[in-house]
């Protein structure tokens, strides 16, 4: 049995995480509100720019100076991931979701005989990723230490899967992130960015069509518009996953402090307890004695 100097350190111990965890969960509520904020505010934006560039690339697709980022190469047999996870863990089970997806589709793709390789954005996918597909990972893009994120940033990541594409780096290049759904629900995400996905139904649609005249032309305007949707939709996700992080390390931080406080419930129950039992012992030991005399 612990002694009361051994239960008071404990109880003492505890109070004290529990102040650092209400403070990280009021700090985690704080930023929530800006970046739940700009993670809205950014929808959209995205899901507009991929409504464009569906309309544009349904009338270029099939023209054989398509662009790379539009159609692809045409192949199928190199998979390139970027994992968007956090820098900083205390987040309960956010970074672990999304690198538990990429594991999936890296054994999914690779068991069709496919070619993967990972670029990580964050630390903590990055961490979880290499234990078992070091050899896979290309590049990693760590913010820790950010006060935010631009979308300079975004552009610059953007700029480096470009690269690789022109390079003959990847045929399909694919986004994997937690989606900001509320403060307790984040929905790990797969979206394709390269080549560009087009409405379902565009070859077979039937019945008088609009027809549009670009000034410049499709090719032009494509050539403009590609790279900035890389960059948006690329952003987007970090935005979403940074919303999602907040809101996740909030919860987790209020399910550590819920469960704090019961642990000194417990241990304060224990230490009254031992105490009494001293108490009585001690008060036997003295009547014991003065019966003995």
């Amino acid at each position: 049995m612990p002694s009361l100097k051994d239960l008071r350190g404990r109880i003492n111990s505890v109070k004290s995480t529990r102040k650092i965890t209400q403070a990280m969960k009021m700090v985690a509520a704080a930023k929530l509100r800006r970046a739940q904020a700009q993670a809205e505010a950014a929808r959209p934006y995205a899901q507009r720019m991929e409504a464009i560039l569906a309309s544009l690339g349904a009338a270029v697709a099939s023209s054989p100076d398509a662009p790379r980022m539009l159609v692809g190469t045409g192949a199928d047999q190199v998979h390139l991931l970027v994992v968007v996870t956090a820098d900083r863990g205390l987040a309960g089970p956010f970074n672990t979701q999304v690198g538990r997806l990429a594991r999936a589709r890296i054994r999914a793709l690779e068991a069709e005989g496919k070619q993967v390789k990972v670029l990580t954005v964050g630390r903590k996918g990055a961490a979880f990723l290499r234990r078992e597909f070091a050899s896979r990972i290309v590049g990693e893009v760590s913010f820790a230490g950010r006060k935010r994120v631009d979308f300079a940033d975004a552009e610059a990541i953007g700029v480096q899967v470009a690269t690789l594409l022109e390079e003959g780096g990847f045929d399909v290049c694919s986004l994997i992130y937690n989606r900001f759904r509320n403060v307790i629900s984040q929905i790990p995400t797969e979206q394709r960015l390269i080549p560009t996905p087009l409405p379902e139904g565009t070859a077979a649609a039937t019945g008088p069509q609009a027809l549009y005249e670009y000034e410049p032309a499709e090719e032009e305007i494509l050539a403009n518009l590609l790279p900035r949707n890389l960059a948006i939709q690329i952003y987007r996700a970090i935005l979403e996953s940074a919303a999602g992080e907040h809101g996740a390390r909030m919860t987790a931080m209020d399910n550590a402090t819920r469960n704090a406080g019961e642990m000194i419930n417990r241990l304060t129950l224990n230490y009254n307890r031992t105490r009494q039992a001293n108490i009585t012992r001690e008060l036997i030991e003295i009547i014991s004695g003065a019966e003995a005399v």
